[in-house]
């Protein structure tokens, strides 16, 4: 596992310490793929409901709060596959 990943799981850890109802994928391109879901926050490339893409710095900016998951969506820095709801609630969470 990368070192991008092992930070951004740790990150993901603190904001979603309860993990999420659904199951969500953080695809970080050139760096690896990082699931979330019921049981927490984990490296990973299972199935998801939703799949939000972003490279890492996008990703990085995201987590740290310099960076607006919509805003970055709508600029095309951040791309979604499946359900935007769901992608709506972890941008909340992320927020």
């Amino acid at each position: 596992m990368s070192e991008v990943i092992n930070k951004a799981v740790e990150a993901l850890k603190v904001k979603l310490p309860d993990g999420f109802s659904s199951t969500a994928k953080f695809v970080i391109e050139d760096e690896g793929s990082i699931i979330v879901d019921e049981n927490g926050v984990r490296e990973g490339d299972d199935d998801a409901e939703v799949v939000m893409i972003a490279d890492r710095e996008t990703f990085e900016g995201m987590l740290g709060g310099d960076v607006n998951p919509t805003a970055a969506f709508m600029s095309g820095k951040l791309k979604v596959d499946g359900s935007m709801g769901l992608a709506m609630q972890l941008g909340a969470a992320l927020a």
